[in-house]
């Protein structure tokens, strides 16, 4: 108990070095730090919601090949952060690392390029969980139709808007939105609950749906990952334009991966509630990457190896996921516990999305970066949550959706603004590095050099003790 308790004491002395009060509750453990980032990235979300972008771009091998390379990106990504997270564990992360590094200007920058992309992340996935319930439980359980729950997304949006699909979407989501914000309004420890819960749900789900899409494939064929073919235009359903090169359908491809492995800075945004944040919140952001690309990987590679034909998957465009499982020989009891299983982990993972979104708005408002800031930067003295700021993100999400139903145009927003916003504070700490950025925080630890000579010193400490006894 001693050392909890001087443990934070150091989280907040750290935290007021930097010129904040400890206003947030600090309730989250390492698992809760990395949970949260894990629940974000949620391999059921983006694998599942954006596989067509992969598949119907350069075929198989956008996925046994793309998903690697996209995920080492981001790998190196949340490794740079890492270090500066550990530096200036605060509350909004990217946008306070980015002033500090680089100034007041870049910060703010830095921040409404993060903003906008968090955004992004709570409405597209958002619009995945109920496109995923009308597609998986609505009309294989409930008797629904999918086309009069969600709106035609290769229409023009003049045609959607005037649909009622658009319209029942709309207040679906709504609902849906509002939920999450209740939960983040109640407090850290009922999100860190969810959130735990939900980096559970993610492992066990991926591996039983992995198992179950290779035990019941029809057959497997491992060349298949390694196969390029271009999809684009109609042969992929139309999820991309034609384009007559393979290297640029391939690269439309890396999409997938950029959307789905994206929102570790979930880490960093929850920084003020976290014990020993400048280590357990580096840590949180490389594991829920390094996790997500491991077992992701498996997992979106099953789907391909599980498909009757390669070429008639991407042809199903957007309903290629529900094609594959609605053909699959697996049992229906199996397909309905996946479905709601998928769903509730989508619904978590946009969940955690919106607690990293008001995390950002109240450090944002904070230091005066946004409008009406004296009332975003409040934190409720009951639930020790920055209410303001909960629901004006769940508004702001929900106003996004209204603009562009269409998952994709979300997907690509979020992984755009997002990794916009995650290089800008690297590129700051590069230039400041050994300048204005002198101080380090203990990750990812001292250099093996470092390491080396600290022990040879206390060899020779201990061998001379040894011999003054003698």
């Amino acid at each position: 108990m001693a050392s909890e308790q001087a443990g934070a004491d150091d989280d907040v002395r750290q935290l007021h070095g930097m010129g904040y009060a400890q206003e947030l509750s600090r309730r989250m453990s390492g698992f809760s730090n990395f949970a949260i980032s894990f629940s974000i990235i949620c391999i059921l979300a983006g694998g599942i919601t954006s596989f067509q972008a992969g598949l119907s771009s350069a075929g198989g091998a956008a996925i046994g090949i793309g998903w690697p390379i996209g995920c080492a990106f981001s790998l190196i990504v949340a490794a740079s952060m890492g270090q500066i997270a550990s530096a200036y564990p605060t509350a909004g992360g990217l946008s306070p690392w980015a002033s500090i590094l680089g100034g007041r200007g870049f910060g703010w920058a830095t921040a409404w390029f993060n903003l906008l992309g968090l955004i992004v992340v709570v409405s597209s996935v958002d619009v995945g969980v109920w496109t995923l319930f009308a597609n998986l439980i609505g009309a294989n359980y409930l008797g629904l139709d999918p086309a009069t729950l969600t709106p035609d997304a290769t229409k023009p949006m003049a045609e959607q808007i005037s649909s009622t699909a658009y319209w029942v979407q709309a207040a679906a989501i709504a609902v849906i939105l509002g939920s999450q914000a209740l939960f983040n309004h109640i407090g850290i420890r009922a999100t860190t609950l969810l959130t735990d819960f939900s980096g559970s749900l993610i492992f066990g789900l991926a591996t039983l749906l992995t198992i179950a899409m290779v035990a019941y494939a029809p057959h497997i064929d491992l060349s298949r990952l390694v196969t390029f073919t271009n999809y684009t235009g109609d042969a992929g359903g139309g999820v991309w334009p034609a384009t007559g090169s393979l290297a640029v359908a391939f690269l439309l491809g890396l999409l997938m991966p950029a959307y789905t492995v994206t929102g570790f800075d979930a880490s960093a945004h929850t920084s003020e509630e976290t014990r020993s944040a400048a280590v357990n919140v580096p840590k949180g952001m490389m594991r829920s990457v390094f996790w997500s690309f491991l077992f992701g990987y498996i997992m979106v590679s099953s789907f391909v190896l599980a498909m009757p034909s390669v070429a008639e998957g991407a042809k199903q465009g957007g309903n290629v996921f529900y094609w594959l499982i609605g053909g699959s020989a697996m049992p229906t009891v199996l397909k309905a516990l996946l479905a709601i299983g998928i769903v509730l982990a989508n619904y978590l993972c946009a969940l955690a999305g919106l607690t990293s979104t008001s995390r950002m708005i109240f450090a944002f408002a904070r230091d005066g970066g946004v409008p009406a800031a004296r009332r975003l930067r409040f934190v409720s003295p009951s639930c020790r949550t920055p209410v303001h700021a909960i629901w004006v993100g769940a508004i702001l999400a929900f106003l996004s959706t209204l603009y562009t139903p269409a998952f994709l145009t979300l997907a690509a927003g979020c992984a755009v603004f997002l990794y916009i916003s995650y290089a800008m504070p690297v590129a700051a700490g590069l230039l400041a590095e050994g300048k204005s950025w002198t101080k380090k925080g203990p990750f990812p630890g001292p250099p093996v050099g470092d390491v080396i000579a600290k022990r040879q010193f206390e060899i020779l400490a201990a061998e001379r003790a040894v011999g003054e006894t003698a």
